[in-house]
Formats: C-alpha cells, structure tokens, sequence
C-alpha cells in the first residue's frame, strides 16, 4: 500500500514562494543596461510575493537558500560553456573522494537520482539495454524488492523505470523473496515503520548478489551521512542538493558503487533514447553541487546546531508572557535533523488555532510561512502535528528574521488572547 506525503513537498499552496538564486556577476562585455537590468527585482515584477521560510527545505518553498559562496561559484559558471561529459566526470571524481565513495553523479534531485539509480541496477554491463525503458523490460530483471512500510509517494521515481515492487514485511520475508527477476532492493531512509534494519536490508540483498539503494533525500545534517550509508554497504545512495546540503534546488547527488553509476549516467541527460533525457543537469547545478559539498564539509553538526537552537530560543523568548503557551525545541531522529521549536498553548485561553494562526502570518506582511506540520498532520518523519500545535523551522531563516517572526507571533497571538 503507497503512503503519501513526507518531505519534499507538501502543499498545494506554492503561490507563496522563496527563491534561491544568486546575480549573475557582470563581465566587462556586458553594455551598461544589461548590468543595470541584472540587478532587477522579478520577484516584484512578476507581481511574487517573497516569504520568510520558517517552514524548512520544501520543494513547495524552493528548499533552501544557497550560501554566498555557492551563489558565486553558480554565478561564475554561468560565465562560460564546458564540454557536459567532462565536468560531470570531474565533478563525479571530486565528490566522490571528498564524500568517501566509489564513485558520484550530479543529478537533477533525489527524485532523478531514484529514477537514474534503477535504471543503472537494470541495465549496468548491457549499454545496449537503456533505450528499452520503461515499457520494453520484459528481457530485463525489473523486480524491487520493498518493505511495505517504506511504500512512498516519491517511489512514482522508481516506477518510471517500468518496474513491478515486491513488498515484505519481515526478514523472512524478505529473504524467501529473491526471484531471477530481481534487480534492486531499496531502503526508504526516513520511513518510521518497518521490521527490517539497514543492516539487515544490505546483508540479505547482497547475500543473493543484488544491490541496495538507500532514499536519504532529506537526510542531512549530520554530515557524515553523506557516507555513513555508502561505508554500511548500500550500492547506491541518493541526497536532494537543495535541502541541507544547500546546493540548488534542482540538483542532487546519487553516490554509491563505480559500475552503478556509470551506468546511471548512461540513462542521464543528454544522452538520448533514455529516461532520464529530460533530467537535465545544467553546468551552474553541477558547479553549485560541487561548491555545496565543499561549503557543507567545512560546517560542524555542532555548530550549525547551536545556531539554530539560539534561533529558536530567541523566538520562544518572546512568547513567554503568552497565557498558557509552552514550548519545547524538538530535533527529530532522522529526516531534518536540526532543532525546531515546536509551541502549544490552551486555545480556551488564546482564541486562535495553530492553523488560523498559520494563515494569519502567510497573509501578512512580510508573509512568514511555518512548518507544514502547523495544524495538520506531521509533514515530516519524526516531526509532531495536529490541531494543537505551531511548528516553527529555523533553520532556512535568514539573518534577523528569527525576530521577526517572533514579533508576529507574539501579535498574532497576544491578539487572540486579550
């Protein structure tokens, strides 16, 4: 049974939108009023409302902003034309010995990297074979193997290779499912359910000699899950670009075995015939993956912690005289690792739910959007929700918008309950 809905995307409200991306820099060659026009704000000409995310990285809220570092080594790259199959080889090379794996591939997000991923499980050693997916596989293995808890909305990525899911739910299971037709076993990363362990999961699909691949999309910080996943074992393992890593949004990594991914990158744009021509990875989101890596290494878990946790601290400060209202930072297991302040109050006492309070802050000005989770069911795996609670996601705030929205909450709320 497919479960649906957990973190890269979750509204149907993606009116409100923030966007990531840097100037171009200017080059001497540039007449003067294409410089001047460089500068102009879309956002206000196409009539966008610009937001303050203190939701988190959804794909709804264009995910993350990207560091002035990795804006600059975008805006550079979009300065000059490259041969496409050399920087991607470079590219890979580099990642890869900078992430600890055999081998890397820039690729147009998670998403892309699920669909490019099965494809090379099914086709790697038979070049000739790509050209046959999705919908003349009968001559290939198109089998996954898939606990039935970790039945996903964004497994669609892996259907598109024209594959059928197998689903357990116990090692047993499990190890008795194995046919001639299996090609992949996969890992939901993130899911809260399921019997199997990772450990267990790779042991088993490589006692029968068929890789593993592991969905961390949202999975960082900590860093080293960047190769936590790929030393434990699991063949392929694939990150968004745009969520903590803060690479563009439309990028992402798949990481795992050489010969994987080689073959992955003969389904990968541009190479025609295949079902990844339309994943196009452009050279500024190869270069801005290449300059997120390097930017996200040179973090600490502790530091970028700390911050976040003084952000919230700072927003619950101002609340502290609301009637009833109590609050707890909450850092949940595994997806979106980073603190959030999660706030609940008696709404006898503070005439506002958490979700008219929600709609207030997206309606005002400046628009402030909280965490999906506000209201209504968790919007991420280990993230709390209901009816009863305000979620605020610090993390993607940007310097001195932590008082803002703590000023519009406590307006907000000390409103409701005068």
């Amino acid at each position: 049974m497919k479960k649906t809905g957990t973190r890269r995307g979750f509204f149907s409200w993606t009116r409100n939108a923030l966007a990531a991306a840097g100037a171009m820099r200017a080059t001497p060659s540039f007449a003067a009023s294409e410089l001047a026009a460089q500068g102009e704000d879309y956002y206000a000409k196409l009539g966008v409302t610009k937001i303050i995310n203190a939701a988190g990285t959804y794909t709804a809220l264009t995910a993350s902003i990207m560091p002035a570092k990795v804006q600059a080594a975008v805006a550079a790259a979009a300065n000059h034309p490259a041969r496409l199959a050399e920087l991607q080889q470079k590219a890979g090379e580099y990642i890869a010995q900078r992430l600890q794996c055999e081998a890397a591939l820039v690729c147009a997000g998670a998403a892309s990297g699920l669909t490019l991923g099965t494809a090379a499980c099914m086709t790697v050693g038979n070049r000739q074979s790509v050209s046959l997916l999705p919908q003349e596989v009968s001559s290939l293995k198109n089998e996954v193997i898939i606990q039935k808890d970790h039945r996903y909305s964004y497994d669609h990525a892996i259907s598109n290779c024209g594959i059928r899911f197998v689903e357990v739910e116990t090692l047993d299971q499990y190890d008795n499912s194995f046919t001639p037709r299996t090609v992949m076993c996969h890992f939901f990363n993130a899911a809260e359910s399921g019997q199997i362990s990772r450990e267990q999961w790779v042991e088993v699909a490589h006692r029968h000699g068929v890789p593993c691949f592991n969905d961390a999309a949202a999975d960082v910080p900590p860093i080293s899950n960047l190769w936590n996943y790929t030393k434990m074992g699991f063949d392929l393992v694939t990150f968004s670009g745009g969520k903590g890593i803060r690479g563009p949004q439309n990028a992402g990594l798949l990481l795992g075995r050489k010969d994987l991914i080689e073959a992955a990158s003969w389904s990968n744009s541009p190479h025609d015939e295949t079902v990844g021509r339309g994943m196009k990875v452009a050279k500024e989101q190869i270069i801005g993956m290449v300059a997120a890596v390097d930017w996200f290494l040179s973090q600490s878990d502790a530091g970028m912690e700390a911050e976040f946790r003084r952000r919230a601290e700072r927003i619950a400060a101002h609340l502290k005289d609301i009637p009833t209202l109590t609050h707890e930072i909450i850092v949940p297991a595994v997806a979106n690792a980073v603190p959030h302040l999660v706030i609940r109050y008696d709404q006898t006492r503070v005439k506002k739910t958490p979700l008219e309070v929600s709609e207030i802050l997206r309606a005002g000005t400046p628009s402030i959007e909280l965490n999906p989770s506000t209201g209504r069911k968790p919007a991420s795996a280990g993230l709390p929700g209901g009816e009863d609670t305000i979620v605020v996601g610090v993390w993607m705030l940007q310097p001195g918008e932590d008082l803002i929205v703590a000023r519009r909450l406590r307006e907000v709320l000390q409103k409701a309950a005068a």
